[in-house]
């Protein structure tokens, strides 16, 4: 045993890899962006092979930069961009179509009919889910109802239907395995939480064969090895999760009540609420945080479907920034009141818990004196304010956070992390080691290859970076807010 694990993070612009070492510590870094694909207003693709070879180069890269070959890696942890929907030829892996993102809405008006049909009862209680396109069910079936002989290929068992983690395992293990974990399964709208087990309900309502769906396993599990000709020695895949349920491992959030938010290209709150799942009642998600040893942990989740990438627009359509880090600039000049000017960033509609997948982006509140400062504190100050919208609706879930650890690529700016504190009321922690994704990949891979005995091994890599205590009058927090309020009811 070398003591290294190699986390793969295939995310929504970019795939990483991390080399790290049982201790928590960071070895060696690989990263690769890439572009989306935007066929049409509120359509959202990915080159599967894009995928594939941005992932190979990230894991070549971080082993080059730790200094080491394959041989110094014990086992692969493999965390993913959720929902995304891939179906492939089973006899040569091709992909027969551009992978579906999570944030895509062409599925709206599927959506809409099942609602119409009255399917919300029966897909909250079986998937812990509400009905939206950004689970894999409605676009899986979109591409069996519109792409010409994908059905009757389907039924004969010619393709494979994955989210990216089992693409990605199917590709590294030549085609052996095709498997897929609790996690990534409960965030397709096809999976009964309860059971533990794929619902044919929905299988047979969206007519999806059977035979199309990856086997289910333990996130800490054998998932077959990587060839060696992708990274020159054959490596055992032993854990997956995705993206926020690794994320959750990573902050060390593994006991009831712990909380943590991950600021990416999307935004996501997730409470650990223990060994039961909660049946929300304000459009939250009650979802898989892991499974280990066939037992299934939950939590609760609010999805914010635009936090970095409104940053990113900011600096790529509008020219605004030429780096995210102008921003925290930007925001120290202007503080917390951005004197009525309000960014709704509803680019793909409002996730959680409005659920508005037609929502578009507002800008409001502009007059003759609002400045670029202002516009540009007003997208960070989104992200506070859609996460006050999921830690209110939480509260009234019975899951109340009283202390919220965050992570991701937007909390290196500390005012971002501080506004967050001020308007959630609350304290905010950030770690030291931010790559909370990869890393809680890499404890599940070292649980599943027996480094380690436990998920507490997690809690004892996890250090503080930074407390952020609320500072902001009452007074002036309910005013903002009220702001915000009106800004989201102009985009609804």
């Amino acid at each position: 045993m070398q003591g290294r694990i190699l986390a793969i993070d295939q995310g929504t612009s970019s795939s990483r890899a991390i080399v790290f070492g049982l201790d928590g510590q960071v070895h060696g870094v690989g990263q690769e962006p890439f572009d989306m694909i935007f066929p049409a207003d509120g359509w959202v693709e990915q080159d599967p092979e894009v995928l594939w070879r941005t992932t190979l180069a990230a894991a070549r890269g971080a082993l080059a930069a730790a200094g080491v070959t394959a041989g110094a890696i014990d086992a692969i942890g493999i965390t993913n961009q959720r929902e995304t929907t891939l179906v492939w030829e089973r006899d040569t892996g091709r992909c027969v179509h551009n992978a579906i993102v999570w944030q895509d809405r062409r599925t709206a008006e599927r959506c809409q009919t099942m609602r119409a049909e009255g399917l919300q009862d029966l897909v909250a209680a079986r998937t812990g889910l509400v009905i939206d396109p950004y689970f894999s069910a409605t676009k899986l079936a979109w591409l069996l109802d519109t792409r010409p002989g994908l059905r009757a290929r389907a039924a004969r068992g010619e393709l494979c239907f994955g989210t990216v983690d089992t693409f990605l395992i199917w590709r590294l293990t030549g085609g052996a395995v095709h498997a897929t974990d609790a996690t990534n399964a409960s965030r397709t709208l096809l999976y009964d939480i309860h059971r533990q087990a794929w619902c044919e309900e929905l299988l047979d309502y969206f007519d999806i064969p059977r035979a199309m769906l990856p086997e289910v396993r333990d996130s800490a599990a054998n998932y077959g090895g990587a060839e060696a000709q992708w990274l020159g020695a054959v490596l055992p895949i032993l854990g997956v999760a995705g993206d926020q349920q690794a994320s959750l491992i990573g902050q060390a959030c593994v006991a009831p009540g712990m909380s943590k938010s991950t600021y990416g290209t999307g935004c996501f709150v997730m409470t650990h609420t223990g060994t039961a799942p909660v049946r929300s009642t304000q459009q939250l998600l009650s979802t898989v945080a892991y499974r280990i040893g066939g037992v299934p942990s939950f939590a609760l989740e609010g999805s914010i479907f635009s936090g970095g990438i409104a940053v990113k627009w900011l600096r790529d359509r509008v020219g605004l920034i030429a780096t995210a880090a102008e921003t925290e600039t930007a925001a120290r000049r202007t503080g917390p009141d951005t004197r009525g000017v309000y960014l709704v960033p509803a680019f793909t509609g409002l996730g959680a818990p409005h659920w508005q997948p037609d929502a578009r982006g507002v800008l409001t509140g502009l007059t003759l004196d609002s400045d670029r400062d202002q516009i540009i504190t007003a997208t960070l100050a989104s992200v506070g304010y859609q996460t006050a919208d999921l830690l209110a609706a939480m509260a009234r879930d019975g899951a109340p956070v009283h202390r919220l650890r965050v992570d991701g690529g937007m909390v290196v700016n500390d005012w971002l992390c501080q506004f967050l504190a001020d308007v959630l009321d609350c304290p905010v922690e950030r770690p030291r080691t931010t790559e909370t994704t990869a890393l809680g990949a890499a404890a599940l891979a070292a649980l599943g290859g027996g480094l380690v005995g436990d998920l507490d091994a997690a809690v004892r890599l996890w250090h503080l970076d930074r407390e952020f205590r609320p500072a902001m009058a009452g007074d002036e927090r309910d005013r903002l807010l009220a702001g915000w309020h009106r800004a989201v009811a102009r985009a609804l």
